[in-house]
């Protein structure tokens, strides 16, 4: 498995696993996958990104940047900063467990985006969460 595959696997376990976010967002609409239409309320886990820390010639440590978004219905953006802020909330709670051959040195939730959709009834979150993987041995 891949250190990007590994992050988000572990933000969706994060996500699902917090009260805080599945009280707002039921776990069933909490996805790592494309979906059109998003549910509403939904969270979904979207682009990645990978950057090779280039300090050690080894190559083990990799920053990972995940999108994700959410979505409510809703005729402001105070629902998707309730989501955003509870997603903050179960991101600051620890660190991510990557499974065996990774180890999560560090995260945070690196910015939060909030706007209107151009539908005018639906609101949008978007979460870059940033995380820094080093990859061990087994």
């Amino acid at each position: 498995m891949s250190a990007d595959l590994a992050v988000q696997k572990a933000i969706r376990a994060r996500l699902i696993a917090t009260t805080a976010v599945t009280d707002l967002v039921p776990a069933n609409s909490i996805l790592d996958r494309n979906s059109r239409p998003a549910p509403r309320p939904g969270i979904v886990i979207g682009e990645a990104q990978e950057v090779d820390e280039g300090d050690s010639i080894s190559r083990t440590r990799t920053r990972i940047f995940h999108t994700i978004h959410v979505w409510k219905t809703e005729p402001s953006r105070e629902g998707v900063k309730i989501i955003a802020a509870a997603i903050r909330t179960a991101i600051r709670s620890a660190r991510l467990d990557l499974g065996a051959g990774y180890h999560c040195a560090d995260w945070r939730l690196a910015s939060t985006r909030t706007m209107s959709d151009p539908d005018g009834e639906t609101s949008h979150a978007v979460i870059v969460v940033e995380c820094l993987v080093e990859e061990v041995a087994p």
